[in-house]
């Protein structure tokens, strides 16, 4: 019996809303753990840091301009993008709007703008990869969950309840996926300091009651979940899908 393989060596990823924080920092990521990674962003020009990055790792990088609240520019994208790198083997489902509002005060526009990005946006990407790699051998998908794919959050209202489909739909295409040789699974964040969640922490007494909530008593650091990701992205996860892990400093388990 050998170790299982964590080397991402010769893989070809995709990295949506890798433009800053969570998204470039795993992009990064895979790049250091051996794959060749295009990042996405509505801008191209947007993720040129983190394409000098994966470059700077020695990989090759590309950088691709996907709106994922548009299929047809997904699509393209997604077909760019294994164009770049000569395949497809991984999609990192990250790019994720969030906005607090009272649930009462929540109109059409919001809804739409929040669950568009976050649901209908993975989808539609997910669909777009998966016809590559179904192709060719199969492949990861990795979709960015949240606390709140488990938990109600008060004035998150669309924000959980994207997050919430967005598990159900890992789960459901981890079932049917699997049979095409592809793996879906989820990586769950706690509270990480992000532009996205800034909001939160300007408010010192909400910084303090949640660390009183986390068992490991710290805010998430972006490196905490390059590893989970890594780990779902290679073969030492060939056996896993259709499941989130959530990388929460215990936040779940003691609640």
């Amino acid at each position: 019996m050998t170790n299982p393989s964590f080397s991402l060596s010769g893989r070809k990823a995709l990295v949506t809303g890798a433009s800053r924080g969570i998204g470039e920092a795993l992009a990064v990521g895979l790049a250091n753990a051996g794959a060749d990674v295009a990042v996405a962003a509505r801008e191209r020009s947007a993720v040129a840091a983190a394409e000098s990055a994966i470059a700077a790792a020695g990989r090759r990088a590309a950088a691709v301009a996907i709106d994922v609240r548009e299929p047809a520019a997904i699509r393209a994208g997604v077909e760019q993008a294994a164009r770049e790198l000569g395949g497809l083997d991984i999609l990192i489902n990250n790019a994720g709007v969030e906005e607090v509002r009272d649930s009462l005060a929540v109109d059409e526009a919001l809804w739409d703008r929040i669950v568009d990005t976050n649901l209908k946006g993975a989808f539609f990407c997910a669909q777009a990869a998966a016809r590559i790699m179904a192709a060719a051998t199969g492949g990861a998908i990795v979709n960015l969950c949240s606390l709140t794919s488990e938990v109600g959050v008060p004035t998150a209202v669309p924000y959980g309840s994207s997050k919430s489909g967005l598990l159900g739909m890992t789960r459901a295409l981890g079932a049917e996926w699997a049979a095409k040789g592809i793996r879906v699974n989820g990586i769950g964040p706690g509270y990480f300091r992000t532009d996205l969640t800034e909001v939160f922490y300007q408010d010192e007494k909400w910084q303090q009651a949640m660390l009183a909530k986390i068992p490991l008593r710290r805010f998430g650091r972006l490196e905490d979940l390059v590893g989970a990701a890594v780990f779902l992205c290679s073969d030492a996860a060939a056996y896993i899908t259709g499941q989130c892990l959530y990388i929460d400093g215990g936040y779940l388990a003691s609640i």
